[in-house]
């Protein structure tokens, strides 16, 4: 008997735990040439993940897609108490304050105007200790947001506080498939929150673009109608000729299959930069019809390999569902448990009947 496709639930989680698969896939061969990879792992280059004490372990790519997550959850609690308040952008500055303080720093040093309300972080994400470890965090987003714990000034697309378009924008972005039913509030809820550290609009719009891609496949949506939706929201934005060439590039490549890790980088460059993660883990999700060959695909390059496979884990996941993610692979995922407990989390928030009770005020608390 034929199985009856994922729902809902199941796409959101399977974006979920799909980013941080191949985040952890491409985070072991990060900042390796192609050469490398292949004298490292056989012609084919890197196939499994690769643990790292048992583990395969994630880079700080997931670590701010779950700060992202708890922030738009946060959200979502506020606005349930002030129904007038629909921008997700501040509790989600705040969730990225307290990522900050994972990564070395104390809460006084990362707090900013937060530490007026609080002595310490709250809620109950930053307990897990499991997110304390550094793993490579991009120097952009650890730039803003420690200029923000300084200044208190919050960026925007208006407001930028730089001109970086690198990839520490779109890679967090997926969460925010679940802020909205409307794809344009989607799109414009991500913008803004990949704005925070990242100034230049190929820094953003692809965090826009990315969200509502996600945010159509849960839906049901096929992937090629999902990007062309994207697509036409991108076009509203000013500052979208660069994203957009780059997107039309990486649905042109993927026509012709799956190609050689050269061709790739020399049509879609080499994921550094946000338009170009976003192309690499789009093209590697519309040419590999499986899973596992989708996200190979996505990190076997000589560019930023943990971010492009991210993006396309985030896709490939909300396509087909958690259920088919590679479940030995899974079984070596670090915070695997951390990531499922969050998205469901965020979808029992997300629901028609979130909780009321002090015990979920205390795990996501909103002021």
């Amino acid at each position: 008997m034929q199985q009856a496709p994922p729902d809902a639930h199941e796409r959101f989680l399977g974006s979920m735990l799909g980013g941080a698969l191949g985040d952890a896939l491409g985070f072991a061969v990060e900042f390796h040439s192609m050469d490398k990879i292949r004298e490292r792992h056989g012609a084919a280059g890197l196939t499994e993940p690769a643990p790292a004490q048992e583990k395969a372990e994630i880079s700080d790519d997931t670590q701010m897609m779950l700060f992202t997550l708890e922030g738009l959850i946060r959200a979502h609690v506020a606005r349930r108490m002030k129904p007038v308040d629909n921008d997700p952008v501040p509790e989600v500055q705040h969730a990225y304050q307290r990522w900050l303080h994972t990564q070395g720093r104390s809460w006084a040093e990362s707090a900013g105007p937060y530490a007026v309300h609080l002595a310490e972080p709250d809620g109950w994400l930053i307990t897990e200790r499991g997110l304390f470890a550094t793993r490579a965090p991009g120097n952009t987003c650890m730039t803003a947001l420690i200029g923000f714990a300084r200044t208190h000034r919050q960026a925007s697309q208006d407001n930028a506080i730089n001109d970086s378009k690198g990839c520490g924008g779109v890679m967090r972005a997926a969460p925010v498939a679940v802020w909205s039913h409307d794809p344009a509030e989607v799109f414009h809820a991500a913008v803004g929150v990949a704005a925070l550290t990242h100034g230049h609009p190929s820094g953003y719009l692809s965090a826009g673009v990315l969200a509502v891609i996600v945010h159509q496949l849960i839906r049901a949506v096929p992937l090629p109608d999902a990007v062309r939706l994207a697509r036409d929201l991108l076009l509203r934005w000013r500052g979208h000729e660069e994203q957009l060439r780059s997107l039309d590039a990486a649905v042109e490549l993927a026509a012709e299959g799956i190609v050689a890790p050269e061709r790739l980088e020399e049509r879609l460059g080499g994921g550094w930069v946000g338009e170009e993660a976003l192309a690499i883990g789009l093209y590697a999700a519309l040419a590999a019809p499986d899973v596992r060959d989708a996200l190979r695909l996505s990190v076997n390059h000589s560019g930023d390999s943990d971010s492009t496979g991210m993006v396309c884990g985030n896709i490939v996941g909300a396509l087909h569902g958690d259920r088919a993610l590679p479940p030995e692979w899974l079984d070596v995922l670090e915070l695997r448990e951390v990531v499922t407990a969050l998205s469901q989390d965020a979808l029992v928030e997300f629901s028609p009947a979130p909780p009321t009770n002090a015990t979920w005020s205390t795990r996501y608390p909103a002021w």
